[in-house]
């Protein structure tokens, strides 16, 4: 193990080559033909669907399911991928626990619902296994759109406008297409290349142009975008942390989830990535297990999440939680960090004990720290940008911001839960939106 002169309790290899491939291995192992057969049988079929109704995207769940019963998967595939371009990673990431499985009737009436995340792995995996692509393009409109971010939210609008016969470009500030999807999902939730291997088989529908290594402010300004397009569509999700407000917090050792999330992400060898042995996590989102669970799987030996307000206020499901808690993370709540100790670098942090409604309460506590990640939300950045609504961009329901033409979807945007399948959801009711007003516009 190699060790830091800075930071003397963050070291890389701290476990064996095997140990590593089995802790990053999926979560949910994919359904094969038989298991999924199996699977499709439970369902009900129900004519009112509750589980289609908690969709974001409003996949007709029994249909598809029918579908892999009766042993037609592409087709099943296609039912899912029409309301859902994003449907394989969905299927992955997509906390279904708590959306379409929670309200299935078999989990209302058992306690186990049809396993329809799976089923949709399942399908869309068959489908693009083929190397093909299910959709073609309408006839050319001759009209232009630029979609600023390569996202869920900027993708799925991005594929559901060239299917409408737009020419679309992408530009995106990172060196790889895919957002969040790539750079910001648990390696355990989308194992391998995935997520770069759907936006390439993504972009088989033609008429998308990717550049990237460009954002608002980095080569792209919106006056321009506005005169060079006909219409614009922001999907640049949430570029900004938060800081913790705290004494200390420039230490060494402490850092951004995101940013950690990210290099083990696209790290090749993760034997090579260094993790501390006291790691603390502090937030209550996705993103927090998600760092937390991973620091643990890299080989820390304590990891603590701790959360200012108390486990019902998370934003993590409880699914989520429970898996934290049974790979080893320890969960803190109702405590608030007020000082990062430590010469030079990260040795401790300070806790202090609050109410349920933050009221501090003067009790306080440390836990050892080597590594502290941050995991306190984000924020957007970006000038000249529409009308804000709080912290983030103002739209109608279909995406609409307040200037003309010009439209914003995802994390970035108002309204709606912060995730992906949401953002696919936006990004493709935006698209129908903009091609409803450029065609009329036209006529």
């Amino acid at each position: 193990m190699t060790e830091s002169a800075l930071t003397p309790g963050i070291v890389a290899g701290r476990m064996g080559a095997d140990q590593y491939a089995a802790n990053f291995s999926d979560l949910h192992p994919p359904l094969d033909h038989h298991e999924a057969l199996v699977a499709a049988d439970r369902c009900y079929f129900c004519h009112d669907a509750p589980c289609a109704t908690a969709c974001p995207t409003d996949i007709d769940i029994p249909l598809f399911i029918r579908q892999i019963a009766t042993g037609t998967p592409d087709a099943a595939a296609k039912t899912i991928l029409t309301q859902n371009i994003m449907g394989g990673m969905c299927a992955r990431v997509c906390p279904t626990e708590t959306l379409c499985e929670e309200v299935c009737v078999r989990e209302t009436a058992e306690g186990k619902p049809v396993e329809i995340g799976n089923l949709q792995r399942y399908a869309t995996d068959v489908l693009m296994a083929k190397d093909v692509h299910p959709f073609t393009r309408a006839a050319a409109t001759g009209k232009r759109v630029a979609v600023v971010g390569a996202g869920p939210a900027g993708l799925s609008c991005a594929h559901r406008l060239a299917m409408l016969g737009h020419e679309v470009t992408v530009y995106d500030a990172r060196a790889k297409a895919g957002g969040l999807n790539e750079f910001g999902i648990a390696a355990y939730k989308s194992a391998g290349d995935f997520a770069e291997k759907e936006v390439q088989w993504l972009l088989k529908i033609g008429g998308i142009t990717i550049e990237t290594g460009k954002a608002l402010g980095m080569g792209l300004e919106m006056s321009q975008l506005q005169a060079d397009f006909d219409a614009v569509f922001l999907g640049i999700g949430l570029g900004g942390v938060n800081a913790l407000g705290v004494v200390g917090e420039d230490k060494d050792g402490v850092l951004d989830a995101v940013d950690f999330i990210a290099e083990l992400r696209q790290s090749s060898d993760l034997s090579g990535l260094p993790v501390g042995r006291d790691v603390v996590v502090i937030g209550g989102g996705m993103t927090a297990v998600d760092a937390a669970v991973q620091a643990k799987l890299l080989g820390a030996l304590n990891v603590s999440l701790v959360y200012r307000r108390g486990r019902d206020r998370m934003n993590a499901s409880q699914f989520e939680q429970d898996l934290a808690a049974s790979k080893g993370v320890r969960i803190i709540t109702n405590a608030s960090p007020v000082a990062v100790h430590g010469n030079g670098s990260v040795r401790e942090i300070e806790f202090e004990y609050s109410d349920d409604d933050l009221t501090p309460t003067g009790q306080t506590f440390r836990l050892p720290a080597d590594q502290v990640f941050k995991a306190i939300g984000q924020t957007l950045e970006g000038s000249n940008l529409p009308a804000l609504e709080g912290r983030k961009i103002a739209v109608t329901e279909t995406g609409r911001t307040s200037v003309s033409g010009v439209w914003a979807g995802g994390d970035c945007a108002s309204g709606g839960d912060d995730l992906t399948v949401t953002a696919v959801a936006e990004g493709r009711d935006a698209a129908m939106d903009m091609h409803a007003q450029l065609m009329t516009a036209a006529g």
